[in-house]
């Protein structure tokens, strides 16, 4: 069986399970453990003004199977270079306002995912299982759930900005 025809099988385009094996993902990949231990230490952490981040089944879902994964795109990308990024809540610990501020936006409880581009931009997911990235530009919509996210992102698609005021893209 010739590689193209390994990677058709998975649930992820063929240049998105390379990036994500390459990480080293593979299917099945499920690591309860570490995403509790996630789970708890931003269930304990209170900003200095009081703010705490929410936790839900979606958040731990995927930190349970892509959680610690450092994913890198490779190409030139569809519409933008693609961005690489690390799948670790931690990064965004100390962001629980900011995370809370883009929840009420929303209409939803938000917690951080990750980070991309080496901290240059928060990934955080929603109850849903929404994908949402925050940098210095603006708050910008991802991907339906994570699978949708991961494939923006090593993909090089163009993101939608969420508009203001209305919490929506």
């Amino acid at each position: 069986m010739r590689a193209f025809d390994r990677t058709a099988a998975t649930r992820f385009p063929a240049a998105v399970d390379a990036a994500l094996r390459e990480a080293g993902w593979q299917p099945g990949r499920w690591d309860i453990k570490a995403a509790e231990n996630w789970a708890d230490a931003l269930r304990a952490h209170s900003s200095p003004a009081g703010h705490r981040h929410t936790v839900f089944p979606a958040a731990v879902e995927a930190w349970a199977e892509f959680g610690g994964l450092h994913i890198t795109g490779t190409g030139p990308g569809r519409h933008i270079a693609p961005t690489p990024f690390h799948v670790d809540p931690l990064h965004g610990l100390h962001l629980a306002r900011t995370v809370a501020d883009l929840g009420r936006a929303l209409g939803a409880d938000v917690c951080p995912l990750g980070q991309e581009a080496d901290g240059q931009a928060l990934l955080a997911i929603d109850a849903h299982g929404r994908v949402y990235s925050l940098d210095h530009s603006g708050d910008w919509y991802l991907g339906s759930d994570i699978d949708h996210a991961i494939g923006t992102l090593v993909s090089g698609t163009r993101p939608s900005r969420l508009s203001a005021g209305t919490g929506r893209r």
